[in-house]
């Protein structure tokens, strides 16, 4: 199994997918696109795809990405995020000016920079961070990233667990090309789903409520502009169950007739980590 993520070695996303599929190869991308783009090109290929933190929200340019690539969802996973200051061996703290990193990783780590007066430098990804101040031997410079990333830049991690909330928790998707899903039977499923609605009042109001009537619950809705418009939006929605229980199927009956456009990204096991 082929494995693509976003970012250099060392990356969340790789030690993700390494945590779902330990014999997998994995194989890095500069961009998410990247991932995507290759995943619709090559059907044997399959990429993990962060899509929301628990601290930093959503990730951004997924969800215009999922509708343009409209990939298949294998499955989620829910991993744990464990941040590091970084540096080139021998420097200390009250050496640092600055620290790179990822804008989520730096969203998540507020507390360390204000507490040191640290200025922020956006990269990338976290692991590019560090592999950057490795091959510059930046002693000014900090980077936060995974203990792998320390491990693969030679680098020494003076600070860990600095993430302002120790409960950070990032999920990522697992997709490819061809469709498929798990045979329906006893268990937790998600489908998931994007949607337009139809350009009338009361719209939206309409389309969610087939899953009301039909004791549907949702675990995720949220809206995101088409890409140069204002003028409507699209839903990315996570239906907890399976599109083959009655039920779900009846809501998206309803669902369709309020709709512009409604596309099935996926059917999988709920992951362990949720309480539903």
């Amino acid at each position: 199994m082929k494995i693509l993520y976003q970012g250099s070695q060392g990356a969340y996303s790789q030690l993700a997918a390494l945590e779902i599929f330990p014999k997998a190869e994995t194989i890095s991308c500069k961009t998410f696109e990247e991932c995507f783009k290759q995943c619709l090109e090559n059907e044997n290929l399959k990429a993990i795809i962060p899509v929301e933190n628990s601290v930093a929200g959503r990730v951004a340019d997924i969800q215009h990405l999922m509708n343009k690539y409209k990939l298949q969802i294998y499955a989620e996973h829910f991993h744990k995020v464990s941040h590091n200051l970084m540096v080139v061996p021998g420097v200390k703290i009250e050496n640092l000016k600055s620290v790179r990193s990822h804008s989520q990783a730096i969203s998540q780590c507020q507390e360390i920079l204000t507490k040191n007066n640290l200025e922020p430098i956006i990269a990338a990804d976290t692991a590019g961070s560090a592999k950057f101040i490795s091959e510059n031997l930046l002693k000014s410079e900090a980077a936060i990233a995974s203990k792998l990333a320390a491990e693969i830049y030679n680098l020494e991690i003076i600070k860990s667990n600095i993430e302002d909330d120790n409960k950070n928790v990032t999920r990522f998707l697992v997709m490819g090309k061809v469709a498929e899903h798990p045979e329906f039977k006893k268990g937790k499923y998600i489908t998931s789903c994007i949607f337009k609605v139809k350009d009338k009042p009361a719209a939206l109001y309409k389309c969610l409520g087939g899953f009301a009537t039909n004791d549907v619950s949702l675990s995720k809705l949220e809206s995101f502009s088409e890409q140069s418009s204002f003028e409507q939006y699209l839903f990315l929605c996570d239906i907890v169950g399976h599109i083959e229980d009655p039920k779900v199927q009846k809501s998206l009956e309803e669902l369709g007739f309020h709709t512009v456009s409604l596309d099935i990204l996926g059917v999988y096991e709920a992951s362990k980590f949720r309480n539903i």
